[in-house]
């Protein structure tokens, strides 16, 4: 099992920007995927952004060219920089990390998210 710790939200105003990171407890190439996502009121969570243990990165088109992922593998974290943030981007964000331990057993972890809030 995998700990992840997301800090760095708060509220922002529209047009501005945050950079979420993600503290993970293991070394980040033994992750297949860490994946950042998000879930507003009433809505289901969403994948935005995920980078794999080569580096790879993809986005989701609603946060293509606005947020960028990324990594430091030295401190074992990643991070989500968020700019031209817009009202509807207002949600919880959580750190997913996916891949197997050392038994091969499949994980699927996720940290207790971080409050981002964007006024208009």
């Amino acid at each position: 099992q995998v700990q992840l710790v997301e800090s760095g939200g708060g509220l922002v105003q529209a047009g501005g920007s945050l950079r979420l990171t993600c503290a993970t407890s293991t070394n980040i190439f033994s992750i297949a995927t860490m994946g950042w996502y998000r879930q507003a009121p009433g809505k289901q969570r969403e994948l935005l952004a995920s980078i794999n243990s080569g580096g790879s990165t993809n986005y989701a088109e609603s946060v293509k060219g606005r947020f960028t992922v990324s990594r430091d593998i030295a401190k074992n974290m990643v991070y989500l920089q968020m700019d031209s943030l817009k009202p509807e981007d207002t949600a919880v964000y959580y750190c997913n990390a996916k891949g197997w331990g050392p038994t091969l057993a499949f994980y699927d972890d996720w940290g207790q998210g971080t409050q981002v809030t964007v006024s208009s």
